[in-house]
């Protein structure tokens, strides 16, 4: 996936500027976005503070774990069951 040039804290800034008053396609043409990427960051970001935003990636961070976690635990109880299922 392709890491943005903006970070999550920038993209809070630029859409405050938004609700400053400032016209999207101002906006989008001083930052050197699309009106698209705009929407998008709007749809995901929109009413949020940078804390929110700090918050929300730990919280993504620590799902990510959990979820490596949880399949190895998958992949080791598949492969208990495996052995246990051979006769000898």
């Amino acid at each position: 996936m392709r890491k943005s040039r903006f970070t999550e804290e920038q993209i809070v800034a630029i859409l405050k500027e938004s609700d400053a008053g400032v016209s999207n396609a101002d906006i989008c043409r001083k930052h050197g976005i699309s009106d698209q990427t705009f929407y998008k960051w709007r749809q995901k970001y929109g009413g949020m503070q940078v804390s929110d935003v700090k918050k929300m990636k730990t919280l993504e961070e620590e799902n990510a774990t959990l979820k490596r976690i949880l399949g190895q635990k998958e992949l080791e109880l598949t492969a208990i069951k495996a052995v246990l299922e051979k006769k000898w």
